[in-house]
């Protein structure tokens, strides 16, 4: 299995993350532990959002597309905040 991912953090004004793994659990903890991507060090970040594929090519097409489409990920967050 392959996953996609976003985070955001917590705080005043929260940031969002988006990434891609093929242990979604693990790799949330590394984000919380600062031994995951260097943007995510020094946050706490909880999972808002996550898709699953199959295929990795897949999961890093879609991971893009997220990355880049700041409507959406905006989107996400703000469900996500309001749903808390």
């Amino acid at each position: 299995m392959h996953f996609i991912y976003l985070l955001i953090s917590s705080g005043i004004k929260p940031n969002t993350y988006v990434g891609y793994t093929n242990d979604l659990t693990k790799r949330l903890i590394l984000h919380n532990s600062g031994k995951g991507a260097k943007y995510t060090r020094g946050r706490t970040w909880t999972l808002a959002y996550y898709e699953i594929f199959k295929s990795k090519s897949l999961a890093l097409k879609k991971e893009f597309v997220l990355k880049k489409n700041n409507k959406l990920r905006k989107s996400i967050k703000e469900n996500f905040l309001n749903n808390l």
